[in-house]
């Protein structure tokens, strides 16, 4: 059995089963190639991908979203390719990796990259529905704190993650600030419950450090919580539940129910601020 049939199939009748599970088996891979090359002795993940293999979020994240941990204009993931194929080597793939353009984006997801974003694809020859997206910031808000997380498969590594308080801050940032127009990236506020429902702490300096980097403002606490209001007042939240359900299990959709504008004000009431 190979690396990849063994992570496979942890998942067969467990309760972190999900129909992607093939493309999470190869982000862990990935994570373990990076870990090979020692990019996280520059870099931190973060994201709902971090929060998905390192909390258990309940639901499917697509992209592999790292940052450095320092500003500078030495450190790109193409340094770290030749190790993460060799780790996808040993468990049976060969891949491709290409660069995808910020062109190459849709109009409302490269509204939110930045121009100094490096994003690539990895691709596989033997199964073609599955891809692992990754991408760096390299020149990241700062600010925020790191921890070492385990991850026991392809084998033990350590992979140094953005804290939980500081990834919440960086999804606030994108629910409040993220331009999509008709379009809502319902994952946002499927996140923003969780974080809600486990109490964790909103790392409210980084939040601001994110939100100057983008928009050039200070904004004040007060001033943040009036901008989240007005997002989640307004919302349509049919389209906030369409977006969020290929992400998550049949076990998630009766939670949707509830969902509505006054439900997402309450929670914006119960954030615990650090």
């Amino acid at each position: 059995m190979t690396a990849f049939e063994s992570m496979l199939a942890d998942y067969n009748g467990s309760a972190t089963a999900t129909p992607n599970a093939e493309q999470e088996v190869c982000q862990k891979i990935a994570l373990a190639g990076l870990r090979r090359g020692g990019f996280f002795d520059h870099t931190a993940f973060y994201g709902g991908t971090c929060l998905r293999l390192f909390h258990s979020l309940p639901r499917f994240s697509e992209d592999m979203d790292f940052s450095l941990t320092e500003k500078r204009d030495d450190i790109h993931l193409e340094n770290y390719f030749d190790a993460v194929r060799e780790e996808f080597k040993l468990a049976g793939f060969e891949i491709e990796i290409t660069k995808k353009e910020k062109m190459a984006f849709g109009r409302v997801e490269s509204a939110f990259l930045k121009e100094n974003t490096e994003a690539y694809d990895i691709k596989f020859q033997t199964r073609k529905m599955v891809k692992v997206k990754i991408e760096l910031d390299t020149d990241p808000p700062l600010q925020f704190n790191t921890e070492q997380k385990l991850l026991l498969k392809p084998h033990s590594l350590m992979v140094r993650c953005f804290t939980l308080p500081d990834l919440y801050a960086g999804k606030m940032h994108a629910l409040v600030y993220r331009n999509w127009q008709r379009r809502i990236k319902g994952r946002d506020w499927f996140d923003f419950e969780w974080y809600v429902r486990y109490n964790v702490p909103l790392d409210f300096n980084h939040l601001q450090a994110r939100i100057k980097e983008f928009s050039g403002e200070d904004v004040s606490r007060e001033q943040f919580m009036e901008q989240l209001r007005n997002k989640l007042a307004s919302a349509d939240i049919d389209n906030v539940k369409q977006d969020v359900l290929p992400y998550i299990g049949l076990q998630q959709l009766p939670e949707l129910d509830i969902w509505s504008n006054d439900y997402f004000l309450q929670l914006a009431d119960m954030i615990r601020f650090e």
